[in-house]
């Protein structure tokens, strides 16, 4: 049948409700509600299939009839969940007044739970003039109802019992050593494969990039791997599914959640409320700017550009009344729906800005998120900085919020390489750094210990290199940062000498010692287990993809204690770990800060396929 016949044979659509926004399935059709204050028009385009050069329907979404304040919306009849759609904005095309409407670019839905690809997507034609109908990502009707859990709900671990190991979802998997099928690899039914090896590791939660679905050419390369250029908030990243059908990455992704929930890991998600990957004046119309551009962006004074505090060109208006209810109500969708844990929040200072860019002191968004009832239980992490130097480790707004603890980083960093004056600093971290947090007499796993993450050094090049090389992903090296605290250990690079090898090898293990062992929530990042070199290649994504087959530098780590999750293989006696114990017991007692006690060693099994005896340390 014609798309015009069709569209004549179809049931009229109907005038619709403003609650809920987004597209909301029932037995009789589908509700579609979306909001924008300054639109003039606006068309819901209904698409059969992924890669439709035209709409198969588009309902004009008449003003006089299907809005109510600024929301617009329209009931379609006979719609059944996996139906793709889009959206037609007109509006005044003024940027002197910030506003930026397109009517000739199909936009997604802000509150879409799917999103899909076509193959011949091209972010360039949405920052270009004409119609980009046939190349743009579309929204996908989900019922988040419809799904078997199975009785699963999320974990609810104690702080105090728990290890982070994060990870990217593609770059887990993806590499033919990671022993998954090659259909599964790189995706959400891969990385349920290896949980044996998460459990064997001893992590207790996983921290997952960015998994919202994102602009995949949305990088100066044109390849983005990390996913730091969010689309939209509600939606998991489709290209992770190893499924193609519209309603595959949804649910998937609830798949691995229930897969890992049943193996006692928690899953964290990085999240990304800061900015989008519409970038700056020159970017494409994607979803917001198109929609409604002064509402979802901090704009500078002559509203012709974008305030950036990102280093993405734009931020996120994350105050504004519209914007902090999206950002509320996805992480509502993402614990009730999906059943996540907790999140780790990107740049989370720009979540302090007001419209005009300036730090508040009591943050609206920040205090609807932390006093949220559906969010109570949850974990939430503050990366506490932003791209433009505001920087609040120690003084994050709130109560129940952890702070990633960069001072913990740098100062760990400092200790094992000798630089001058870091011994007082490294006690002070290693007892849960109380001149940092000792004022909010907080609970001490309120520090997210952590020496590596995914920005830049794994442990393996952090002790191989003295600068930073990201001559192999094509960005001439300026990507990354140059403030890496690290010490090659005599020589750049690779080597086959054997006593710097073994200099790096006892290297990587006394930071991982110290991350374990000292007071806070510890971190690691994938592949520091291993000798994964990443060194921030964004583009070369290869680079970044996890090689299992390397020898790992440690061999596990267990959380079966009962008093604190830290324990750590390592190759010393208990009379020896008692001395060494003790002696930094007593250098960081001169600084005035007291470590916890040591309560006991014993003897753990030997590891797998090796007959060496290890020693586990446990810590009250």
């Amino acid at each position: 049948m014609t798309a015009l016949r069709m569209a004549a044979a179809a049931p009229r659509a109907g005038e619709g409700t403003s609650a809920p926004l987004g597209a909301t399935p029932s037995e009789e059709g589908v509700n579609f509600s979306i909001f924008s204050r300054h639109a003039t028009s606006m068309e819901l385009l209904l698409f059969d299939g992924v890669d439709d050069a035209r709409p198969a329907r588009a309902i004009r979404v008449d003003p006089a009839v299907n809005r109510t304040y600024h929301y617009w919306h329209v009931f379609v009849p006979g719609l059944r969940p996996g139906q793709i759609y889009g959206y037609r904005v007109e509006g005044p095309s003024d940027p002197a007044r910030g506003l930026r409407f397109d009517a000739e670019k199909v936009l997604l839905d802000p509150y879409g739970r799917g999103v899909v690809v076509p193959d011949g997507y091209r972010r360039a034609a949405a920052a270009e003039h004409g119609d980009n109908t046939a190349t743009a990502m579309k929204s996908v009707v989900v019922d988040p109802n419809a799904y078997e859990w199975e009785g699963d709900a999320p974990l609810r671990r104690p702080s105090a019992r728990t290890i982070v190991y994060e990870t990217h979802v593609r770059g887990f998997t993806r590499h033919p050593s990671s022993g998954v099928g090659e259909k599964t690899r790189g995706t959400y039914a891969g990385l349920i494969e290896k949980i044996p090896y998460l459990r064997d590791l001893g992590v207790t939660a996983v921290e997952l990039l960015p998994v919202f679905q994102f602009d995949a050419q949305s990088a100066p390369n044109g390849v983005n791997y990390w996913g730091y250029q969010p689309v939209s908030f509600f939606a998991p990243h489709q290209a992770y599914s190893s499924r193609r059908d519209p309603l595959g990455p949804v649910d998937e992704f609830r798949d691995m959640v229930k897969a890992l929930h049943r193996a006692g890991l928690e899953v964290i998600l990085d999240v990304v409320f800061n900015h989008t990957a519409e970038g700056d004046h020159h970017g494409p119309t994607l979803c917001f700017r198109g929609l409604d551009n002064a509402t979802y962006y901090i704009l500078q004074h002559d509203r012709t550009r974008y305030a950036d505090y990102t280093g993405c060109g734009n931020t996120l208006n994350a105050n504004d009344s519209i914007v902090r209810r999206m950002i509320v109500d996805s992480l509502r969708y993402w614990v009730e729906v999906m059943h996540v844990d907790g999140f780790r929040f990107d740049l989370a200072s720009i979540l302090t800005r007001d419209e005009s860019g300036q730090p508040m002191p009591n943050p609206p968004v920040l205090w609807d998120i932390e006093s949220d009832p559906a969010l109570a239980a949850t974990k939430l992490f503050a990366e506490a900085w932003d791209a433009a130097g505001l920087y609040q480790v120690g003084s994050f707004v709130g109560d129940s919020w952890k702070e990633w603890n960069g001072r913990f980083r740098d100062d760990a960093r400092d200790f094992f390489r000798g630089a001058h004056g870091s011994l007082r600093r490294f006690a002070d971290r290693l007892v849960g750094s109380p001149e940092i947090y000792g004022h909010k007499e907080r609970e001490p796993e309120q520090s997210v210990n952590f020496v590596t993450c995914h920005d830049g050094f794994t442990l393996n090049d952090l002790v191989s290199y003295d600068r930073m090389h990201n001559e192999a992903n094509g960005e001439q090296n300026r990507d990354g940062c140059d403030d890496n605290r690290s010490w090659n250990c005599g020589v750049e690079g690779p080597t086959d000498d054997p006593a710097v090898e073994n200099l790096r090898n006892r290297q990587v293990k006394n930071l991982l010692t110290v991350t374990m062992l000292s007071i806070g929530l510890p971190m690691i990042v994938m592949g520091d287990e291993g000798t994964l070199h990443n060194d921030n290649c964004v583009g070369a994504r290869h680079l970044c993809w996890l090689r299992q087959s390397t020898r790992p530098v440690f061999c596990t780590i267990s959380s079966s204690v009962s008093a604190h999750p830290a324990q750590l293989v390592l190759e010393l006696t208990p009379r020896e770990w008692k001395r060494r114990w003790r002696d930094s017991a007593a250098k960081a007692a001169a600084y005035g800060v007291r470590p916890r006690r040591l309560s006991g060693l014993s003897s753990v099994g030997a590891i797998t396929g090796n007959d060496r005896c290890v020693r586990q340390l446990r810590l009250m």
